[in-house]
């Protein structure tokens, strides 16, 4: 007869036994990550939809002209008054001196005029001229005076046009979407470049069911993804209707049938402390701002 203690089968499999200890404490850990979330989700409301927003200047001539000179480079920073784009002057300032001629000569007959009302005065007043002569002189002093008036008025908007041949910088901030060419022919309104301002903000997508303790100056931490820094900020203001309700084609709940979702308000973040140049914010960039409610 063989031997059974030989016999793998009849083998007894000992289960590895684990120490209370690791259980014990495997417990704690999981008790204290279930506390820790709880207390998070508690105090704290998040959203993965949420972009960086700014100001995005569009600058455009308002004469048309021929571009003389193009200063502004792609993605250069700017400061407020810094020439980007200089226009072809020369048939602004022919028709600015056209008009300051025309102011003078205008200038002339009004004092002409003026003499003559003064000098009709003296005689209507001796009877040697009539009430009618003298009605007629006060009339040309009128329209002296109204054409001196029109001419400032065209030297004023020529002066303007020569101003509108230099397009300066309206904030500080990067060039952006540059289309002008030094030469080309540009037409008034038309786009040719836009400056980004450094004034940046987060416009986050909270769904409506995550606002009931949000307030405005609530603090908020903003974590962008490109840099997986977070920056501080607060709640600036929230906005006076859903997302869908200011989309082009806004939902018509009264027509067909109707599927309750739940929608998102746009919130406005701004940032509490100056950007760090190392971490530049760019306008579209993705970011979590997780907002301290309570």
């Amino acid at each position: 007869m063989e031997n059974n203690a030989n016999d793998p089968k009849a083998k007894t499999e000992e289960k590895p036994k684990i120490p209370p200890a690791v259980l014990v404490f495997g417990g704690i850990l999981i008790g204290a990550i279930c506390v820790w979330f709880g207390c998070r989700s508690f105090c704290y409301v998040d959203t993965d939809d949420a972009f960086i927003e700014g100001h995005i200047v569009a600058i455009s001539p308002k004469v048309s002209a021929h571009v003389q000179k193009v200063l502004a480079k792609d993605n250069q920073r700017v400061k407020t008054g810094d020439l980007l784009v200089e226009l072809d002057s020369q048939d602004f300032e022919v028709r600015a001196a056209m008009a300051k001629a025309n102011l003078e000569a205008a200038k002339a007959e009004e004092e002409q005029s003026r003499r003559d009302v003064d000098r009709y005065k003296l005689l209507v007043e001796k009877e040697e001229i009539s009430k009618q002569q003298f009605d007629k002189a006060e009339l040309r002093l009128q329209t002296a005076a109204a054409q001196r008036a029109a001419a400032e008025s065209v030297l004023k908007q020529a002066d303007l046009d020569v101003s509108y041949t230099k397009i300066f910088a309206p904030v500080d901030g990067h060039i952006t979407r540059k289309s002008v060419e030094q030469g080309a022919f540009v037409q008034v309104g038309q786009p040719l470049l836009a400056v980004v301002s450094d004034e940046m903000w987060v416009v986050a997508n909270f769904k409506e069911t995550q606002l009931k303790d949000m307030r405005p100056g609530q603090k908020v931490r903003i974590k962008v993804d490109m840099y997986g820094k977070e920056f501080e900020g607060h709640v600036d203001s929230i906005q006076r209707g859903t997302g869908a309700k200011f989309s082009m084609f806004p939902p018509e709940n009264a027509a067909g049938n109707f599927v309750k979702v739940v929608q998102r308000i746009p919130v406005k973040i701004v940032f509490d402390e100056t950007t760090d140049e190392k971490y530049p914010l760019r306008v579209g960039m993705s970011v979590v701002p997780e907002v301290k409610v309570r």
